[in-house]
């Protein structure tokens, strides 16, 4: 299958892909194609199968890890993030192919995309920031030493913090890569101001209260009626 997929992409001329769903879909191709040359065979030999065990078997491998004091945990040489609240706790792991599930006591409390490893150095990281920001925040020597920390600081975890936070990761994302090309620094202060949610506008109601005169008329109206 590897060889075929191999041959398949050769004959496409390159190997890049939109997104996973597009790469499924050419593999998926690929197997129809070879499963239909081979169809008269298979049909000979499905007529001596046996029937499916009641259960279906599992299509996922086992493993354990701890989640460091730095929020990280590795499976099978790839380096994970987890959220701060699972700092410590040991995480039975089920890999499956394009996922992990993770489990504490019996509970899934965490699902994550399965990370690749690198063809160099054979090890990976799968790392989300949204894990971090909070620490970051917290954490007074982030960058210590470095040149500018506090204002690199601030605006790094401001930009992190308004992404994770409200939701505008790819309109954000679009917006500082048009300064770096335009050469400018972004002002965290305004693309809050232009991204973030704008709490709801309340009317103004201006409320004229009578005098009390006016009480005076109605209630002699009422005694002549």
């Amino acid at each position: 299958m590897k060889e075929a997929l191999d041959q398949a992409l050769l004959l496409r001329g390159h190997r890049d892909f939109d997104d996973r769903q597009a790469y499924e879909a050419f593999v998926r191709d690929v197997v129809l194609r070879r499963n239909r040359r081979n169809g008269a065979a298979f049909r000979i030999e499905r007529e001596q199968l046996l029937d499916l065990p009641a259960r279906r078997t599992t299509d996922f491998v086992e493993d354990e890890a701890r989640v460091t004091r730095c929020g990280t945990f590795t499976v099978r040489g790839i380096l994970y993030s987890a959220p701060s609240r699972l700092i410590g706790h040991r995480l039975k792991v089920r890999l499956y192919s394009d996922r992990l599930d993770c489990y504490l006591g019996g509970a899934r409390v965490l699902t994550l995309a399965r990370g690749t490893r690198s063809p160099i150095n054979g090890r990976g990281r799968m790392l989300d920031y949204r894990h971090f920001i909070e620490a970051l925040k917290r954490k007074p020597q982030a960058f210590k030493g470095l040149a500018f920390r506090d204002a690199l600081c601030h605006t790094m975890i401001g930009l992190l913090e308004l992404a994770a936070k409200d939701g505008v990761e790819a309109v954000l994302a679009d917006r500082l890569e048009a300064l770096l090309d335009a050469g400018e620094l972004p002002d965290v202060k305004a693309l809050r101001d232009e991204f973030a949610p704008r709490p709801a506008q309340l009317p103004t109601v201006h409320v004229e209260i009578p005098t009390a005169s006016s009480y005076d008329a109605l209630l002699a109206e009422a005694v002549t009626a």
